[in-house]
């Protein structure tokens, strides 16, 4: 306040204070990396470990069989995890929370569809921990019965989503009827109707023992859906090169420029930054 008033003007007035400010919190930060390198650095919670606790593991994911959850979660994990599915998303949070699977496999963001807002706000909600991701691209399959042909099909089924990201294929075949419908490969097993076929990732086919009939009838190198592996335990694996952080900041200038400071300070790349609506 003292500095501020030798200045000759308002602008300079808020650059002696910007000037300053700037130098006690660069002096704070040097402070708190010498306590860290002797030792006096506050604990922080996070166990680091040299791979995930992988045995007698059990994995929970939002979603059916053959989906491309289903497909992150035996990328990451293997196809012998044992596992099971749940409804909805909050289900999988509460399976960990109440320890009935050690982890979940959760889609956080797709590269062209954005943020998954609801995962973002389960994390916050239950303080579960990333500790690890598996990206997959989207690739779309039309799949039938083992002795179906391309002729046979009336009806084809699939989530609406690959639905609308298939429509080009589709408009091709004008003589076939789509259906929305979320477990469709297991759908076209068991009714066993020739006449129809299901649009799915190819995992879907292998997992259903079904014939794909066109393969990539979307395929796309720059569309893919990022999973993250979900924990109630606080921990980090040693090669682990990415952090997630939620934090909340008050509702006044300059403190998110704040914050981002000690990103910048200890030469951390940012990758993303979303901002969630506080209720209230």
């Amino acid at each position: 306040s003292t500095l501020e008033n030798y200045a000759s003007n308002s602008f300079n007035r808020v650059g002696v204070y910007e000037l300053f400010r700037q130098m006690m919190a660069m002096s704070r930060k040097l402070q708190y990396r010498i306590l860290a390198e002797k030792g006096k650095a506050e604990k922080i919670p996070f166990r680091k470990v040299s791979s995930l606790p992988m045995q007698k593991a059990k994995v929970v994911f939002q979603g059916v069989e053959g989906a491309y959850s289903f497909t992150a979660m035996h990328s990451f994990f293997g196809e012998s995890i044992e596992n099971y599915n749940v409804e909805t998303w909050r289900d999988a949070m509460e399976a960990i929370k109440n320890g009935d699977a050690d982890y979940a496999v959760l889609p956080i963001e797709n590269s062209t569809a954005g943020i998954v807002a609801d995962i973002y706000d389960l994390l916050v909600e239950y303080h579960h921990s990333i500790v690890g991701e598996q990206i997959i691209q989207v690739d779309h399959a039309l799949m039938g019965l083992k002795n179906a042909t391309l002729e046979d099909i009336k009806t084809v089924y699939s989530h609406p989503q690959a639905l609308s990201q298939c429509r080009k294929f589709l408009e091709q075949h004008p003589e076939w009827k789509a259906e929305e419908y979320l477990n469709t490969a297991k759908k076209v097993k068991e009714d066993g109707d020739l006449t129809q076929a299901a649009i799915a990732s190819p995992y879907a086919a292998q997992c259903f023992g079904l014939q794909i009939l066109k393969p990539h009838v979307f395929s796309s190198r720059q569309n893919s859906t990022r999973f993250i592996i979900v924990s109630k335990e606080e921990i980090y694996q040693e090669e682990a090169g990415k952090i997630s952080v939620c934090f909340e900041i008050p509702h006044e200038s300059g403190s998110l420029y704040n914050t981002l400071s000690h990103f910048i300070y200890n030469d951390l790349n940012m990758t993303k930054i979303e901002s969630r609506p506080i209720e209230g």
